[in-house]
């Protein structure tokens, strides 16, 4: 075959057309590798609901009375236990109002499920949660009330459903104050000293509010789907967990204290799809607090918060202060926070030690904030001496927007000596607030589009310490 002009340019139109079509494979494999290998999708690899035993038990069938008033403790005890022994499955409570004097103590293998129109009422007597059970109260170890739904180093456990829980605590554990009392000062003064946790007995008679849910060394957690309200303190709890999923989950809680949702000291954490309404922080982040912190040195890391709305009483999304282990390889993003006091907030104190390292934070939607857009915080708080400062490093927070924010924009102070480290702001936006940032003792710390009142700043200017309002 003779190739003429013609020829050449007939051929010329496949091969060009093969090119597009392998070079689309080969840019296609390598977005797919890519997306395969990113970090999000490596922590979302170990993190896997738990699955159960296609067998059910229902508690109306063991004798629970739906009448809100007789108790049922008993029953949930037999029924989780009978479930757990042979095998595991689900233990259903039906439509119905259902009252319960105690805690409901979960184990291995059980799916606690609540079926549409179901209402569990937990007792408001304080020694219905006696006795003392080992939990961990604000980062130290102590043995206390039990958490209204509780767990102890159990493999494969759940609560499910659309059930309401009604913790009951504005009749009781929410008019405690345990804040700055003596049995607080006690309980820190014996973690502070190391005091073996067996000595550390509060429970009958003290005023250390358990909280709603805690599951204590437990592996392949859900929560799925239940609506939660009244809660007496921290509401969702897990410590020393792997492999934990909160998902789909209503929280509308006002009482003090009452964080949504505080993975402590846990590893592979996803909370997704979630609604809370809240009396403190919708999310936050901790690895428990000082001696015992460092004790246990179960860093918390691989946590994931996406795709959910918060209304907090104090702050958004917030890592510490408990966080002694250190916290790292955290990804929040598409987050809509509509009213809190900081939108996006990392405190520690000079107590504390550890670290707060490899933060990613996007897409994050505030409505408005009565003190900062963006906090850092390394001063938060402390009492005993400010001899161990924590370590922050590394931090992305990009596609941020507020339309108010009552007291500044950024806010990123470190500590002398011991500065933030390797922050990068991009995309930001804050429409209204009084001052456009607050700086001192920052290293590393970059800004690309970020736009304030409506003008851009290039870079950030060191103004000194400047004390805000804090929780």
């Amino acid at each position: 075959m003779i190739l003429t002009n013609n020829n050449k340019t007939k051929l010329r139109k496949p091969l060009l057309t093969l090119t597009v079509f392998l070079l689309s494979i080969v840019s296609a494999t390598a977005q797919h590798r890519q997306m395969a290998t990113s970090p999000i999708n490596q922590i979302l690899k170990n993190i896997k609901p738990p699955q159960f035993k296609k067998a059910s038990y229902n508690i109306a069938s063991f004798g629970a009375v739906a009448d809100g008033k007789t108790d049922t403790k008993a029953v949930f005890d037999k029924v989780i236990n009978l479930c757990s022994v042979n095998g595991g499955g689900e233990v259903i409570v039906p439509k119905g109002t259902f009252f319960i004097a105690g805690p409901i103590v979960l184990k291995s293998y059980v799916n606690l499920h609540f079926e549409d129109g179901a209402e569990l009422i937990f007792s408001a007597d304080a020694k219905d949660y006696l006795p003392a059970v080992l939990t961990l109260w604000e980062g130290t170890e102590l043995f206390n009330y039990s958490p209204l739904f509780y767990a102890y180093q159990c493999t494969d456990i759940a609560v499910t459903g659309h059930g309401i829980i009604n913790g009951s605590a504005s009749k009781n554990f929410a008019t405690w104050r345990p804040q700055r009392s003596a049995e607080q000062t006690k309980l820190r003064q014996m973690g502070g000293d190391d005091t073996p946790v067996y000595q550390r007995v509060f429970g009958d008679g003290s005023h250390l509010p358990p909280d709603m849910v805690q599951f204590f060394g437990c592996k392949n957690v859900l929560i799925d789907g239940i609506s939660i309200i009244d809660a007496p303190y921290w509401v969702i709890h897990p410590v020393l967990c792997n492999n934990v999923t909160v998902q789909n989950v209503t929280i509308n809680s006002h009482n003090l204290n009452n964080d949504g949702c505080d993975p402590e000291m846990c590893t592979n954490v996803l909370i997704q799809r979630c609604d809370f309404t809240t009396g403190d922080d919708g999310i936050a982040i901790k690895a428990g607090r000082d001696q015992d912190g460092w004790r246990i040195g179960q860093p918390t890391e691989n946590v994931i918060v996406r795709d959910c709305v918060f209304n907090s009483k104090t702050n958004g999304l917030c890592i510490g202060s408990e966080m002694s282990a250190g916290v790292r390889n955290v990804y929040m993003y598409n987050v809509h926070i509509k009213k809190c006091l900081s939108a996006v907030y990392f405190k520690s104190n000079l107590d504390r030690g550890g670290f707060i390292e490899n933060i990613h934070v996007n897409n994050i939607q505030c409505d408005s904030a009565r003190s900062a857009v963006i906090r850092f915080e390394n001063n938060y708080h402390g009492s005993r001496g400010g001899h161990y400062p924590t370590r922050f490093n590394n931090f992305v927070i990009e596609n941020v927007s507020c339309k108010h924010s009552g007291e500044v924009g950024i806010y990123a102070v470190g500590v002398e000596g011991n500065p933030l480290k390797n922050i990068t702001l991009k995309n930001i936006t804050v429409l209204n607030t009084p001052r456009d940032e607050v700086v001192a003792f920052a290293e590393g710390l970059k800004y690309f589009g970020v736009m304030i009142n409506g003008v851009g700043l290039a870079k950030p200017v060191n103004t000194g310490v400047v004390a805000l309002k804090t929780d």
